[in-house]
């Protein structure tokens, strides 16, 4: 029976797989509430320095900080690409490389050219591949990201917004909706947007100390900084979800697999046994 050697070959290699994507699906489900742990820690200090930056863009300062003022032509865009270090979680990294690779095309036919700065192994090497500029680039952040393994990464494409050699940053990452959705989304990081806060609606004068430059150059800065570092985190919240959710597919799929085939081997075994008693019989009354 060496048809029926073979299929209970696979089944035994598609029960090993099951067990490796069944782990993966606890692991992934464990890390999530983890994850959502540290967005909701990062949240309140998110809040407010947005609520801070939304007054400061509502006031009239003697001094205007370059990262609030727009270029009048785009000649060269830049994105902070959020991705994950790590494969098998479905199609999370594959849905944001579509939406950037479109808006990356759309710039282009204006005439604009693009960079980029990747946060995570898979935007790395998949920019890398498709010669895209990689002007900066942060990996194996861990379960518990810190902001200063981010600050070198970012401070790059800030300093080229600031000589001018870039016109307009993006923010790519994908966003936690909930466990069953992540949403990847595209966000203008620079110049700074205006904010929408309700909260934010009268405009204020300011006595800066020590000056305006000085203070407003820290202030955007960390904002900056906290809006990636709040990316990361959510990236990391997604990626756990999708994991979870690809490895559970790949767990029931593997079942499915694994009953069809002891339904055909089970019929092979049949139909061979079968042939031994006809063939028993034949001989039987041959004598």
């Amino acid at each position: 029976m060496a048809g029926g050697k073979e299929i209970t070959t696979k089944i035994r290699s598609i029960e090993n797989t099951r067990k490796v994507t069944s782990a993966l699906e606890m692991v992934s489900a464990s890390k999530i509430r983890k994850s959502q742990d540290l967005m909701a820690e990062t949240r309140p200090y998110a809040k407010m320095i947005r609520r801070v930056m939304g007054h400061l863009s509502k006031a009239r300062p003697e001094y205007r900080h370059p990262f609030t003022m727009g270029r009048e032509q785009t000649n060269k865009v830049g994105y902070i690409i959020v991705s994950t270090d790590r494969g098998l979680c479905g199609g999370l990294n594959t849905n944001l490389f579509k939406m950037i690779l479109a808006d990356m095309a759309e710039w282009k036919s204006k005439g604009a050219d693009v960079s980029a700065v990747t946060l995570g192994k898979k935007a790395s090497a998949f920019f890398k591949n498709i010669k895209v500029d990689i002007a900066a680039h942060a990996s194996d952040l861990g379960e518990k990201p810190q902001i200063e393994d981010l600050i070198g990464s970012i401070k790059v494409m800030l300093d080229a917004y600031r000589k001018e050699e870039i016109d307009l940053v993006y923010i790519v990452y994908n966003r936690f909706e909930n466990t069953m959705s992540q949403k990847p989304v595209l966000e203008q990081l620079l110049p700074l947007p205006e904010t929408d806060d309700d909260e934010v609606q009268d405009i204020w004068d300011y006595i800066y100390e020590p000056d305006a430059e000085t203070l407003l150059d820290t202030v955007i800065t960390r904002y900056i900084e906290a809006d990636v570092y709040h990316a990361v985190l959510e990236n990391l919240a997604s990626e756990h979800a999708a994991r979870m959710i690809a490895m559970k597919n790949a767990t029931e799929n593997a079942g499915e697999l694994i009953d069809e085939l002891t339904l055909v081997f089970n019929k092979a075994r049949q139909a061979a046994i079968t042939q031994e008693i006809s063939e028993i019989v034949g001989g039987a009354a041959a004598v």
